[in-house]
């Protein structure tokens, strides 16, 4: 049974406020001496006597209430009135003995924030955490040499309500920043931080487990050393291995277990995994080993110290870890023309290939793009076989004209593009204006594919790019034939696997697409703008209402005369009763008195 892999980038995050009426303060009671730990009866007369001491009997008369008690920590969650809390405050914070012995409360600040995952409110969940957290977290994240906004410390004062609530404001745009940030919102810490839960295992430690359990079977192999974070996946770790008796040949080994897109059956992974390292093509990394089994896969290739086109883009080392490597490049500098021409060409050539033999892909990136000379090699295969998600998946989700293997390739190729041009991915999708270009030709195809315009009319052909000018004219000198035999049986599977795949990206984009609607109705109705419409339209309807029923009064008088001959067979009567019925209209008073009239 596949585990799903929670998608990328798709979380709400708020850092909700305390309640207007009431103000929740965490305490933790401190014994120095030891002793016996006070029930929560106890702890509640502590605290009155805490008020009395300092604020006498109009303190102790203060209504405190004590939500939780955990006796084995001696914390406990206060609740107290607003207008209460500086004296509850100080009077906790001065107590120093409790029976005699020293004691001492400590009153903890701890923000609720509550995360939502894709688009539905019951995929949500609430996590508490204190100042010292976010501080752990900024202080792991500066690996990425990113400025991230978090609030200062302060050291007097901290504890005041106008600083708490200006901090909570701080704390809140610290996690905006983090979770719009595409690679950031993606590491493990951001996880771990925002969903605990879900990301308590140690996913280095299983990968150690499988690759040992292979080990004894393939005694040959040997891991040198583990590649931490090289990659932007939790689940998918890496080793550096060498064959024993080949000790200076260095090669790479991944682990992965399977996503939530996996729909091949156990029998077929395994045979389209094995399969792989005999696919032979000019734009496509030689893979030494592949196997899979029911939970994982493992795939073994040479290791390249030149590193990926990412690697090149960025100047970085390809052992670094992601963050470090890619967040904040100390130069922004695209690639040479000629060379955006050829790689652009050469990836091109390779996903049409993979395309026509019905081999899904969907993960191309500029890091899984690996170079060899002036030649770009497309990287993990296995990912779309394991039901992986892509790394622009939150990206193209958005858009439901992208709901095609080939149009999210087509789509991943813009990105890239994009990176390789300019040096950095775009700031926004889609992109409304593109800077300076070395070429009219480069714009021509990015406008093609990440316009507001081309999200609307759907992605164009590999074929229809390979014929625009940027590429039609590179010559490729490699003569490789390609070859990937893929048995009638297996192309079956892999088009019902495609299939299943493009089925479960249409669903999400629908419920996003309905999720937007929603989100804008509710936003338009709760407009100032709006909510005065709607009082004039009460008050219209408020009028008409009034005087559709002084007609209807009216109408009833006008009748009542008519059939008592009052009005008589006067030539003009019938036109006088339109008149005061026209009057009528106007007021309901006037009414009242042209009829008795």
């Amino acid at each position: 049974m596949a585990r799903a892999e929670p998608p990328a980038a798709t979380f709400e995050r708020r850092v909700l406020r305390s309640a207007a009426e009431h103000h929740y303060l965490r305490v933790r009671l401190e014994l120095p001496d030891g002793g016996a730990r006070p029930s929560v009866a106890q702890f509640k007369q502590l605290v009155v006597s805490a008020l009395r001491e300092l604020h006498g009997e109009v303190g102790a008369a203060l209504p405190v209430d004590v939500l939780t008690y955990e006796e084995k920590t001696l914390s406990a969650i206060l609740r107290v009135v607003s207008s209460g809390l500086v004296k509850l405050w100080s009077a906790l914070t001065l107590l120093g003995f409790y029976q005699n012995r020293r004691c001492a409360f400590r009153v903890l600040q701890e923000y609720i924030i509550r995360v939502q995952r894709g688009v539905s409110a019951e995929n949500s969940w609430q996590i508490v955490r204190r100042y010292s957290d976010f501080d752990l977290l900024n202080n792991s994240l500066q690996i990425s040499t990113l400025s991230l906004p978090l609030p200062p410390k302060k050291l007097i004062g901290n504890m005041e309500r106008e600083f708490i609530a200006e901090r909570q404001k701080g704390l809140q745009a610290y996690l905006d920043v983090i979770t719009t940030h595409h690679i950031l919102s993606n590491c493990e810490l951001v996880k771990k931080f925002l969903d605990p839960n879900s990301y308590s295992v140690n996913y280095t430690e299983i990968a150690l487990q499988h690759v040992s359990m292979f080990f004894r079977s393939e005694p040959k192999w040997e891991v040198v050393e583990p590649l931490k974070d090289i990659g932007w996946r939790i689940r998918k770790k890496y080793f550096l291995m060498k064959i024993k008796n080949q000790p200076k040949e260095r090669l790479m080994l991944s682990w992965a277990d399977p996503g939530p897109d996996k729909y091949l059956s156990d029998k077929d992974l395994q045979y389209a995994v094995k399969l792989l390292s005999s696919c032979s093509h000019p734009y496509i990394y030689k893979i030494t080993f592949a196997t899979a089994n029911e939970s994982s896969a493992l795939v073994i290739r040479p290791f390249s110290e030149k590193g990926t086109l990412k690697d090149l883009i960025y100047k970085a080392k390809p052992k670094d870890p992601f963050l470090k490597k890619y967040c904040n490049p100390k130069k922004i500098q695209g690639l040479e023309l000629q060379q955006i021409k050829t790689y652009g060409r050469q990836i091109l050539e390779v996903l049409k290939f993979l395309h026509e033999k019905g081999f899904p892909y969907g993960h191309l990136h500029s890091a899984n793009v690996m170079l060899d000379g002036d030649t770009c090699k497309l990287l993990d295969l296995e990912n779309s076989l394991l039901g992986l998600p892509s790394f622009y998946r939150s990206y193209f989700s958005q858009f439901r004209k992208i709901n095609t293997l080939e149009g999210v390739d087509v789509h991943c190729f813009g990105h890239l593009l994009y990176e390789m041009t300019y040096g950095r991915p775009p700031d926004t999708i889609p992109v409304d204006s593109f800077p300076p270009a070395p070429s009219v030709f480069v714009v021509s195809v990015l406008e093609s594919i990440l316009t507001c315009e081309a999200m609307k009319n759907g992605m164009p052909t590999v074929s229809r790019l390979l014929q625009m000018p940027l590429f039609s004219d590179v010559l490729l000198t490699n003569s490789e034939k390609p070859q990937f035999k893929i048995p009638t049986k297996l192309k079956e599977a892999l088009k019902t696997s495609k299939e299943c795949i493009e089925k479960r990206l249409t669903e999400e984009q629908k419920l996003i697409h309905q999720h937007r609607r929603l989100t804008r109705a509710q936003s338009h109705h709760g407009s100032e703008e709006e909510k005065k419409k709607r009082k004039i339209l009460a008050r219209k309807k408020s009028k008409r209402s009034a005087y559709e029923s002084g007609e209807e009064h009216s109408a009833k008088y006008s009748n009542s005369n008519n059939s008592e001959g009052e009005v008589g067979c006067h030539p003009c009567s019938g036109t006088t009763l339109k008149e005061n019925r026209i009057w009528t209209l106007k007021s309901n008073s006037l009414s009242n008195r042209s009829v008795s009239h």
